[in-house]
Order: structure tokens, then sequence, then C-alpha cells
């Protein structure tokens, strides 16, 4: 038989099979929410952010916030990745986030002594950053004003559900020929005015400042893809993603339809970056030491009576973004274990423990039941969900302050038993203890 003197050999392979095999490129490490989101994400991306050179947002939009406190300064961040107070790392803003708020941070970035925003007030609190500290991707789906409405009244579903229908435009478009682009943004405005028929668009206004917007944001914009891939298979560096909402708020595998628009597990990291899942390193998920939600949808472990009034007061649940309270109740395992099936989580961060301190009795929600019967599986369907009795462990309080604790052996034995306990069910090493809201709250445990 012919063989092609091309054809690599396993006992002989050719050079780029010897680059592929010795080249996989840095390990991206990873953190995200382990049940409806507002666990403290933004905590521990600003602990890994101190060593990181590259720091991403991969999904969301401005819809979602993360809170970090540092040298007793309080910092919120709607859209901005939380690592951008590190004055030493590249923040990047991945595709498959919504640009709800990417023209807006054109604008700001540029008069940022001129208008309060989100940069300029973190500008103002701590860093002076360079115009290439913060770079976003040209494949991100923008948002224009035909799309501001939704449940957080941030236009970020319609803009994702724009997107889906093919008739979403792109930093990329904008970025191209704007004749072509202004007859696009014409013919969406007269797609949304024939299903809202009392829309009112400025539309030359609103090119007008689209154009402006154009050559100041330009500078700023990245193909993402190569973004990326410069970044993993660059120097040896650590890359650090952080993911917005929650594993029980995406799109395809959360307690649909109360979800976001876009995918918050593991494989969104993927997609909304464009990095292959070989380079997917640790994945940490975030969740509090009870658990919190906003807005409507099944709760199992919800306490609708003192103890969840006293866990809303005591942990400040109140949304960044939106500020609504947040619905609270006990630690749900069920849904910890679930986020774990998709995520893989190789460690989880438990925060606000300090919040149980004063509790005589805690209890943690380890199954559900129907009928009597243990449900096996996390249920898909809402009105099931919302039917479960919870199977609970109950715990004796520890009744002691937490909150100065920095090591292990400073936290009191019940408390300990309690994340031990934890730790067993759901199968996952507990890699950081949080008592507090500043970094130096989080206690490392190895």
């Amino acid at each position: 038989r012919f063989v092609s003197n091309h054809t690599p050999s396993l006992l002989n392979p050719s050079a780029a099979v010897k680059r592929a095999r010795n080249d996989s490129g840095n390990k991206v490490s990873v953190v995200l929410g382990a049940q409806w989101g507002d666990e403290g994400k933004g905590k521990v991306v600003d602990l890994l952010a101190t060593e990181s050179a590259v720091v991403c947002r991969c999904q969301g939009g401005n819809n979602a916030g993360h809170t970090v406190v540092v040298d007793e300064k309080e910092y919120d961040f709607h859209l901005l990745p939380s690592g951008i107070i590190n004055t030493k790392c590249t923040s990047f803003i991945g595709e498959k986030q919504s640009l709800a708020v990417q023209f807006r941070i054109a604008r700001n970035k540029l008069k940022i002594y001129r208008k309060k925003s989100e940069l300029r007030e973190i500008n103002s609190k701590f860093i002076e950053k360079s115009q290439n500290a913060l770079f976003f991707g040209s494949f991100i789906t923008m948002f224009m004003l035909v799309h501001s409405i939704g449940t957080t009244k941030k236009g970020i579903g319609p803009t994702y559900a724009c997107k889906a229908s093919r008739t979403g435009l792109r930093i990329c478009d904008l970025m191209a020929d704007f004749s072509e682009f202004s007859t696009r943004v014409k013919n969406l405005v007269l797609q949304y005015q024939s299903m809202y028929p009392a829309l009112k668009v400025d539309v030359e206004s609103e090119l007008k400042k689209l154009k402006d917007y154009a050559e100041r944001i330009r500078p700023l914009v990245r193909d993402g893809v190569y973004f990326m891939y410069d970044a993993i298979h660059g120097l040896p560096k650590k890359i650090l993603v952080e993911g917005a909402n929650a594993a029980l708020l995406d799109i395809d595998f959360g307690t649909y339809p109360f979800v976001t628009s876009s995918n918050c597990t593991v494989g969104g990291v993927c997609t909304g970056l464009g990095i292959p899942p070989a380079n997917i390193g640790d994945v940490y998920g975030v969740s509090k030491a009870y658990t919190t939600r906003v807005g409507i949808g099944a709760f199992p472990t919800e306490q609708l009576n003192a103890v969840g009034e006293l866990l809303q007061t005591r942990g400040h649940e109140v949304g960044v973004t939106t500020g609504r309270k947040r619905r609270c109740g006990w630690l749900d395992l069920v849904i910890l274990k679930y986020a774990h099936m998709i995520n893989g989580f190789t460690a989880i961060a438990l925060t606000k423990l300090d919040i149980l301190d004063v509790l005589d009795e805690i209890k943690v929600g380890v199954a559900y039941k129907i009928n009597g019967k243990r449900v096996p599986y996390f249920p898909a369907n809402m009105e099931v969900l919302q039917k479960v009795e919870v199977e609970y462990e109950t715990f004796s309080g520890w009744k002691t302050d937490t909150s100065a604790a920095r090591k292990w052996s400073d936290l009191p034995p019940k408390a300990q038993n309690y994340i031990r306990f934890v730790e067993n069910r759901i199968g996952v090493p507990i890699k950081w203890v949080g008592v507090g809201k500043s970094r130096e709250c989080m206690i490392q445990m190895f």
C-alpha cells in the first residue's frame, strides 16, 4: 500500500504533534456562583486577582453586581471584572457578555472626571489605570435603547433574545462600515416599533452618538479569541475568570423560567471567552453559609419567619444592582450538589458564616421529599420543585462572634463541625470560609 511520507507516526511524531503535546498553555481558574447568585464571588475573585495577570468576565451584563471591600473601602461592580482594582492585571470583558453598559464604559472612561460612573468611582477611590488595562471583545452583542426592558430593567434579556433571533448588532459591526451599521440600526428600530407601536426612538440622534462612541472605544476593542489565545499560550501567567449570576440562574440548568439569559455555569466560560475546555483549571464554587434568592421562583429552604428576617437583616441582604431585598433561608445542600454535578467544583468558598453567629440552632437542607419519598435528583420542573418537602439536619448554634477569626483554629468547634458536615455531604473540599466583608476576613483552609 502507498503510505504518504507526511503521515505522522506515533513512534516518530511530527514537530506539530510534539508542540501540541507540550504546549497546552496556561490553565484558567474560574469562580462561579453555586446558588442563586449574591454568594460573595467578588470577595473570592478579589483574593485570587492579587496573583493574576488577566481577569475576565465571560457572560451576563450589568444586571448583577459584586461588592468588594479593600482597606475598609467598598466597591460595587455591575459590569467590570472585580479584579480591576488590582493595578497589575489586565481586565477583559468577554464575548458572551451583553453590551448593556459597554458604551457607557467608553463614555465614562474618556470622561472619567466629569461624570459619575462605575469606573470613575473606582478610580477616585483606589486606582489610576491606563487605557490599556481594560479591553472588551469584538463579538459582544450591543445593548440598544429598544432593549431597555426586562426583569431588572437593564435590557439584558431582550439583548440576548435579539442575538438569538440573529438581528442583534455586535461591536465588530460598529467597528466596520458605519453606513451599513446605520442601516441595520434603523431596521432593528423598525422591527421593535412594529411590535411596540408606541415606541419612540430618535434614530438620527442615537446614530450620531454611536458614531462618536465608535471612535472612542476603538482602542479598547480586541478580537476575544485571539486575545485569550495569546494569554493562554504566552508567557506563564495566572488567568482568572469570574462568573456573574449563578448555577441555579443558568438559562438551561437553572430554575427555569426564573433564570438569567446566559450560561453562568462552567460551559459559559468556554463559549463566553472562546477557550477550549482543556484550558479550564480549578473551578471554585461560591456559596453562602445559608441561602438567598432575589425575585420570584421556587425556594425550598426559604424561611418566611423570624429566622428569615434575621438572616436578611444581619446579612444586609439587598441586591447590589437592583436594590431588591433578598429572600433568605437555610443552606440547601441539594442545590449545592446539583451545582457541583454541572460545574465540577475543585473547591468551595463558604461565605458569611458570621451571619449565623447569633442563632440558637441552625438547619441544613439535605434532601427533598415528595409524598414522603426522597427525590433522588433535583427537579427540573418548577411546579414539582414548589411542592417538595425539605429534610433537614439540625445543629446547635455556636453563639460566638466569629468575625475576628483569621484561621481555622480561631473558629468555635460547633462552627467547625458545621463546615465539615457541609464539606462531607457535597463531596468538595472547602478552601475558604468567609466571616466578614473584607479581604482579610476570608480564612484560607489549604
